[in-house]
């Protein structure tokens, strides 16, 4: 078993963990999603025999508390990508211990971690400044002093979730904006905040802009090795090499102070022209058929999500994909009556959601 690098578990106790401490110690990439037995005292068990891990996937696992991270990450100390999405009793001092030991990191999941406040986050950003990808969705309470920190500790950043971070403004990510370049993919579902401004500045100062999606969940991946790439799992290599499934999208759903002008800055930008796929505006309740006019400009553009946009129109759909045939539009228009079945027997067929 000493030669084992690579493993999942879907069902794990104490004994397992103490196993693996003493059987694999060359053990690199560990998956306990969902492994809900796992404790503090499970993680110490790791820690003290996997020295050697470098991504270890903890979501779920809600009986963990910031003492188990303590214990994992001062035996762990080389980890480079830690997802803890729904290890809902982390609190900022787990983030604490993370910026002491885990300076290698460029991967980090706290999807659901609603304890996670701002202190957290700032002192994650000041001891790990290879962050690449960063899940924050769901940490309802963080404002934009996170965003100031990842600004100007974490120059590497390349992903961004933060649904559903409600506090979120365009203070934030102008400063952002203009300290990270190499954003690629964020989601900012929910971020009710954010006007047009946002995303001006986001095509301006980031190029390599690509991706606006909700649940990217692209974290669940640790990020390339310079030192050894042709090591990489498959999958790694993929999502590095863009032929991974979340590579191309960009989430604006629910953000509804966003109009037809922030469209036309996105879609005028190199990321809108030559990189945009995917780009949800769900509930965007301001954009109209002159925002899908810009899009047009964006060549690249695949799917575009508009279900709720109350102010787009079936003409103004038919109009775009005439110059884009090949997108996928998914919308919603409601009929003024529902649909009647022909000799009125036989099953009823709703036509309320369109996919055009």
């Amino acid at each position: 078993m000493g030669a084992q690098r690579s493993l999942t578990v879907r069902r794990s106790f104490f004994s397992t963990c103490y196993s693996l401490s003493r059987f694999c110690s060359k053990l690199k990439h560990l998956d306990l999603t969902s492994c809900v037995s796992i404790t503090n005292s499970s993680l110490k068990g790791i820690s003290e025999g996997c020295r050697h891990l470098e991504y270890l996937n903890l979501s779920w696992c809600d009986q963990i508390t910031k003492d188990g991270i303590e214990a994992l990450v001062r035996g762990c100390r080389g980890l480079r990508a830690l997802l803890l999405r729904g290890c809902t009793q982390l609190e900022d001092e787990a983030l604490k211990h993370i910026q002491n030991y885990c300076h290698e990191l460029v991967s980090l999941n706290l999807q659901s971690c609603s304890r996670v406040t701002d202190d957290g986050v700032v002192q994650l950003c000041r001891g790990c400044p290879r962050l690449q990808a960063l899940c924050l969705s769901g940490c309802g309470s963080l404002t934009d002093a996170s965003l100031t920190a990842l600004a100007l500790n974490c120059p590497r950043l390349q992903i961004l979730e933060a649904a559903r971070c409600s506090h979120l403004t365009d203070a934030g990510f102008t400063l952002l904006a203009r300290n990270c370049h190499d954003l690629e993919k964020m989601d900012l579902e929910e971020c009710v905040l954010i006007t047009d401004r946002t995303l001006t500045q986001l095509s301006i100062h980031c190029p390599k802009l690509q991706a606006l999606v909700s649940q990217l969940l692209v974290v669940d991946l640790p990020l390339r090795d310079e030192r050894c790439p042709a090591t990489l799992p498959h999958h790694r290599r993929n999502l590095l090499s863009g032929r991974g499934p979340f590579n191309t999208c960009k989430s604006l759903s629910h953000c509804e102070l966003i109009t037809d002008d922030g469209i036309l800055h996105l879609s005028n930008s190199p990321c809108g022209h030559e990189r945009l796929r995917v780009l949800e505006l769900d509930n965007c309740l301001l954009i109209t058929d002159v925002a899908l006019e810009h899009l047009e400009h964006c060549r690249g553009l695949e799917r575009l999500e508009l279900y709720d946009c109350q102010q787009v129109t079936r003409a103004g759909i038919k109009r775009m994909r005439a110059q884009l045939p090949h997108v996928r539009v998914h919308a919603y228009f409601a009929p003024v009556t529902p649909p009647t079945a022909a000799g009125g027997g036989g099953p009823r067929l709703c036509r309320c959601c369109v996919i055009l």
